[in-house]
């Protein structure tokens, strides 16, 4: 069995579960024509990306509120589809928690060899409806329900193991002064992130730009680009480039 024939079983799979809401080991071993060992060998790895739950003889999908999308909104595909003009084949990357992000993952169905590292489910579970078949990676830890996201010190240790071309990562708020600032007070692993990528590219909706909001995530000095859209004021816009950010004003299209 070749590892395409997996990653497409694997997705057929998953594909099923959120259908279905259950399968059964033996069902899926009949239908695939495969032993019963190497679907609990798929159910298990699915389960590791957090991707389903596994229950005896069989697996169930995960709950609605941890993985039910909204829609993604015109300024986020237009922010989405800028930063992805920005990924070239063969890049490593990683892409953070929130709608914003993960509304990225469609505009990478062309690219080709690319490695992905999360924290997201969601976003896990995105890329794994590509057709292309990104690789994978993700950072595991403790499953944070405020940010839909693992965080903590197993997945920091995680991504201190790797490097990155660039890090795709969102904001509850713009200090136009300060950086990207969170309701959040899990600021580190989003530091960590940011050291282990030579590109930082901030991606967030313009009215979220001026928000007070009292934690700093990240400081200007460690942010390459900054990608909104064309709603930004002049003044903010002039304020953010004084600091030495790249800024990017996805044009809106109806």
């Amino acid at each position: 069995m070749t590892k395409r024939n997996t990653q497409q079983r694997r997705h057929n799979i998953l594909a099923q579960v959120n259908e279905l809401g259950e399968v059964a080991v033996e069902k899926l071993a009949e239908q695939f024509q495969t032993s019963e060992v190497t679907i609990r060998k798929d159910l298990t790895a699915l389960e590791k990306s957090g991707l389903l739950l596994r229950r005896y003889g069989g697996a169930i999908a995960l709950p609605k509120e941890i993985v039910s999308d909204e829609i993604d909104s015109k300024r986020k595909v237009a922010i989405a589809k800028a930063a992805a003009a920005l990924i070239k084949d063969h890049n490593r990357i990683i892409i953070d928690s929130g709608r914003t992000t993960a509304a990225m993952i469609p505009e990478l169905a062309n690219k080709r060899g690319l490695v992905v590292m999360t924290n997201a489910i969601k976003v896990a579970s995105r890329l794994l409806s590509l057709e292309n078949e990104p690789t994978l990676l993700m950072t595991g830890g403790t499953w944070d329900p405020h940010s839909e996201s693992f965080q903590g010190q197993v997945a920091e240790n995680v991504l201190c193991s790797y490097d990155f071309d660039q890090l795709f990562i969102g904001a509850d708020g713009i200090d136009v002064k300060r950086g990207t600032t969170t309701f959040n007070e899990l600021v580190g692993l989003s530091q960590v992130m940011a050291k282990a990528a030579r590109e930082v590219i901030v991606m967030v909706e313009s009215d979220k730009i001026g928000r007070k909001i009292p934690n700093l995530e990240l400081p200007w000095k460690i942010v390459t680009t900054l990608i909104t859209d064309n709603g930004l004021a002049d003044d903010k816009r002039k304020a953010i480039e004084a600091c030495g950010v790249k800024l990017i004003c996805a044009e809106i299209i109806d």
